[in-house]
Formats: structure tokens, C-alpha cells, sequence
């Protein structure tokens, strides 16, 4: 039975990381720091998940200052950067996936729950929701329609561990068997599979090619995708489709 869509945020409900990449400079910027992160050197650093750990794993490689004072400063750092991507957000320049608004509708009809697991912080959840555009009544999709967010720092470990997941399931009621998650990312599908719900993967734009062993599906996106079509991939082996 299908009871609960899972939805990671960051390149499977829309292409942020260009808004992230922005907020991510100008945060090395009104920090001094001579860091500047060009598209090709980001879609690597994504393979980290979570941006202090992604600050982190950059410093290791720079000059001993510029470590000593991003680890002592990540936090206030990651603090800025979040209110630069809100501020990116706000001015309405991110789009919804191709057939994300359609399917968050169908559930929402067919009362199937909507939740988030995300490693990505609770305000830019929200500021994607409040901010981006939907061909919905009131312009945007309501954040009342998630059962849950479950974003950010609120679990010990971020993904590939499959913690953020465990949590969605935990505070919906619902059973990994009677979910389905979707993801873009390597991180994400080895964290939804290691709790043990069936996984769409629509890889982002930003996103390198990686095997997606063990996914329900590889779509390019969510065009044209229905309750109906996961249910009938719940039971089917794995396969690529709109490949």
C-alpha cells in the first residue's frame, strides 16, 4: 500500500545548487576568505552533504590559516550563507522540477501524506515553499500540505546514513515498505535505501553520473509520473525509464 511520498529538496523539488553555489560565494566573500567556488569545483564538493561539512572538506585542502578560522567560524559562516540563499530565494528566481507540482497534487487529493527529508537547513525548506512559484491557488504550494520536514541538524548523522529518513517515517506512522522516496544524489539514494524504502532517483543537473543500484527507477524527471506508475514500480524490478 502506498501511503507516503518522501521528497528530498535540493535538485529533486527544484534545481537550487546555483542559488546555493551564489550564497556560498558571497558568503567567502563578506568573510575574506579567497575561496571561489566555479560550477565544476562545486559539483564535486556536492558529493559532501551538508554545507558546513562541505566548508570543512574544502578547508582541509587550503593553507593551515584558512582552516583554523573556517572550523572556528563554520557555524557563523553557515548562518550567513543560509540568509543569502533566503535572500536569493525570496527574489523568486527557483522553478519546481518538471511534474513535481503535478504529483504533490495528485497525493495531496489522494490523501497519500507528503513529507521532506533533506539534509539542507529548515528555512530554506520553507523559503523554497513560500517563495516558488506553482500553478496552484495562492501562486505557491502550501507548506501545510507536508506532513513533516524533516531538515537539517535534527538528526546526529546527515546522509548517506538514512537517519533523516528514519525520522520522516517515524513522524508520519508510516512503514518504509508503504513509502516511496525521491532523490537526485548518490548521498541520498544510499540513504533512503538503507532505510528501506523504495527510491525514484531524478538526477540533477548538478549531479555527477553515479550507479543507481537498487532504485525503483532512473527518470529524468517527474514529468508525466502518477501514484499509479510507482505503484505498479513497488512491484517491478528495477528499471530505467524516460531514459
Amino acid at each position: 500500500m502506498l501511503r507516503a511520498l518522501i521528497f528530498d529538496v535540493d535538485g529533486t523539488l527544484a534545481e537550487t545548487e546555483e542559488l546555493h553555489r551564489q550564497a556560498f560565494n558571497d558568503t567567502f566573500r563578506e568573510f575574506g576568505l579567497p575561496w571561489d567556488w566555479d560550477p565544476e569545483l562545486y559539483r564535486h564538493l556536492l558529493e559532501v552533504a551538508g554545507g558546513k561539512e562541505r566548508m570543512l572538506a574544502h578547508a582541509a585542502a587550503r593553507p593551515p590559516g584558512e582552516q583554523a578560522m573556517v572550523r572556528a567560524m563554520v557555524v557563523e559562516m553557515h548562518a550567513w550563507k543560509t540568509r543569502r540563499y533566503g535572500q536569493l530565494v525570496e527574489a523568486g528566481r527557483l522553478t519546481y522540477r518538471p511534474g513535481v507540482v503535478d504529483l504533490l497534487r495528485e497525493a495531496r487529493d489522494a490523501g497519500v501524506a507528503l513529507a521532506v527529508a533533506t539534509t539542507t537547513s529548515l528555512p530554506n525548506v520553507r523559503g523554497l515553499l513560500r517563495h516558488t512559484p506553482a500553478d496552484l491557488p495562492g501562486g505557491v504550494v502550501p507548506e501545510g500540505w507536508f506532513a513533516v520536514l524533516a531538515a537539517g541538524d535534527v538528526v546526529r548523522a546527515k546522509k548517506p546514513a538514512p537517519d533523516i529518513y528514519h525520522l520522516a517515517l517515524a513522524e508520519l506512522g508510516v512503514d518504509a515498505g508503504d513509502a516511496v522516496a525521491f532523490e537526485d544524489s548518490r548521498n541520498g539514494l544510499a540513504a533512503a535505501l538503507a532505510a528501506g524504502i523504495p527510491t525514484l532517483v531524478t538526477p540533477s543537473a548538478w549531479v555527477r553520473p553515479f550507479d543507481a543500484a537498487g532504485a525503483l527507477a532512473v527518470v529524468e524527471s517527474l514529468h508525466g509520473m502518477r501514484l499509479e506508475t510507482l505503484r505498479d514500480l513497488r512491484t517491478a524490478p528495477a528499471r530505467a525509464v524516460g531514459r
